[in-house]
């Protein structure tokens, strides 16, 4: 006899709201649910259900054009998320395609993003002639530059270098400052999370266990598998974002 089976429940349960200019870091293991979490709020993938809530509207089912423009994505992988065939400045600038600009402001506002991110005068270069941290500098560019009120970082620095990781959280933050958007940073680096996050959600087994502001989280964990994640991180400081290196 054959049974269906019921599939698996990636993420049951929880309850997350993030406010603007707020970073908000999910951590967790493999398969802990992290990267459909992301996925799901975005409303790449589908929900058996809940609700997922955009600026106090309900887009669980009706998709409206200023949630999928107000919210964006930032890639592990740069490289493989920048089309290879297009140039810097044509991929930054694909957001704006439905906006109300005229081909020179466009161009204008693509140079003054590049400028912004450090990629200053690249925009004729191609993906493959940029290095790993100048790839994700145009891959969060080209997330911003509509001004989304929402990002999803997933796994935005893992690829990088130490030094090239700490400049670019830096310059996330910098960008954040300056407009606002509320993050949901998803990773597995305690480091990176101890430099950017203002609050911590641990997920196991699809499931939030324990979540709070990253002092209380980093330095006084409740509960055993929190405790586990950082007795097996690497030695941070972690109660002193400055110690990390700009």
């Amino acid at each position: 006899m054959f049974r269906r089976d019921p599939g698996l429940v990636a993420v049951d349960g929880v309850d997350l709201v993030i406010r603007t200019g707020e970073t908000v870091a999910v951590v967790g293991g493999s398969g802990s649910g992290k990267t459909t979490l992301g996925r799901a709020m975005l409303r790449l993938l589908p929900l058996a259900a809940g609700e997922v809530r955009f600026l106090g509207r309900d887009v669980t089912t009706a998709l409206d054009r200023d949630f999928r423009l107000g919210s964006q994505l930032v890639f592990q992988d740069p490289y493989s998320s920048l089309d290879p065939r297009m140039r810097i400045g044509d991929v930054v600038g694909e957001p704006l395609r439905h906006a109300k600009l005229s081909a020179a402001e466009r161009i204008t506002r693509v140079a003054a993003m590049l400028d912004e991110v450090g990629l200053s005068g690249l925009a004729q270069r191609w993906p493959h002639e940029l290095s790993g941290g100048q790839r994700q500098r145009v891959a969060i560019a080209r997330a911003i530059i509509r001004r989304p009120a929402f990002i999803v970082a997933d796994e935005p620095v893992s690829a990088l270098d130490m030094t090239i990781q700490a400049q670019v959280l830096k310059l996330f933050e910098q960008l954040q400052t300056q407009y606002g958007f509320a993050c949901l940073f998803i990773s597995h680096d305690l480091a990176a999370v101890e430099q950017i996050a203002d609050r911590v959600v641990v997920m196991q087994g699809g499931r939030i266990v324990e979540q709070g502001a990253r002092d209380d989280v980093f330095d006084r964990p409740q509960h055993d598998y929190t405790k586990a994640l950082l007795a097996a991180a690497p030695a941070v400081a972690f109660s002193d974002r400055e110690t990390m290196p700009a």
